[in-house]
């Protein structure tokens, strides 16, 4: 036997890094309505949206994937936050709400390559006790993200894959130096339908609404693919200037991909990150809920 093994093709491999957060109680539904930045109100049990915490000043702490399972028990898939950190921080702004925050270490995520068995679009499939099952399939791009009571095989290569293919879709992977950097204007998470301008208060929401509403979205998400693997925040340059930052990279063999905060109305210019060239790749659309 190969001391690591892979996973076969159809497999599920594990995803590190992503954890899970549970809200439960009567008051579940009611606290995540006023905390987060997406209209939860419109979801129904079984359903998910991404969703994500953002500072008082409009910055975003954290995305994630948020899942209805009923009125008192919503769960918060992350990708990249510190669980502990964040379930903390939550846990502050519960004051008399009856709900309780804690970590879902019993769950453990996967994806898994091919057409999902039973999810589609916004509609998860499955259970706690059994498992459950999340469509993350995107253009020309069949993929699903399970939550199953036990760990999945470790799969580097696929997992490196996995973090390429968020990246093409324009979904952001915050590291630690990026989080509370970005709006999500900024993020151009627009495109995955993550946050609300219309629904009542929120942090941030002031922010968020005053850009949309009167037209400031000035930056955006460009994706960039170059030779060598990219670093989180470096500088994206075009001839001398610096015309923005890279927010996430993501590296799988040969291929080196990387998000960036750029101008949204600028001319078309050679780029260079780091010294090497970079070419300016276009984002696939689909990965919204």
């Amino acid at each position: 036997m190969p001391d690591n093994p892979q996973a076969l093709p159809g497999q599920a491999f594990a995803l590190p890094g992503h954890t899970v957060i549970a809200l439960e109680g009567r008051d579940a539904a009611a606290f995540a309505q006023a905390q987060f930045m997406n209209d939860v109100k419109p979801l129904g049990d079984g359903q998910w949206q991404w969703n994500g915490w953002l500072t008082p000043k409009g910055r975003v702490i954290a995305l994630f994937a948020l899942l209805r399972l009923s009125d008192q028990t919503l769960l918060l898939v992350l990708p990249d936050a510190d669980a502990e950190s964040l379930a903390e921080r939550l846990r502050r702004f519960v004051f008399r709400s009856k709900v309780a925050i804690g970590i879902r270490a019993g769950l453990h995520a996967a994806g898994r390559w091919g057409r999902p068995a039973q999810a589609e679009g916004a509609a998860l499939a499955g259970d706690e006790n059994a498992g459950l099952e999340l469509d993350y399939s995107g253009a020309g791009q069949a993929r699903s993200l399970l939550l199953a009571p036990a760990p999945a095989i470790a799969d580097t290569e696929a997992a490196a894959r996995w973090s390429l293919a968020d990246l093409r879709h324009g979904l952001p992977r915050l590291s630690a130096s990026q989080v509370e950097h970005w709006t999500p204007q900024q993020l151009s998470l627009e495109r995955l339908q993550a946050f609300s301008v219309k629904k009542g208060c929120y942090p941030g929401q002031e922010i968020v609404a005053r850009t949309h509403f009167l037209g400031k979205a000035k930056r955006g998400l460009v994706l960039f693919g170059g030779d060598a693997a990219i670093a989180d925040g470096a500088e994206v340059r075009c001839r001398d200037a610096v015309l923005g930052t890279v927010v996430a990279s993501a590296d799988a063999g040969d291929a080196h991909l990387a998000l960036a905060v750029l101008p949204l109305e600028r001319e078309p210019q050679p780029a260079t990150i780091d010294g090497q060239a970079v070419s300016e790749q276009p984002l696939l659309d689909g990965l919204e809920r």
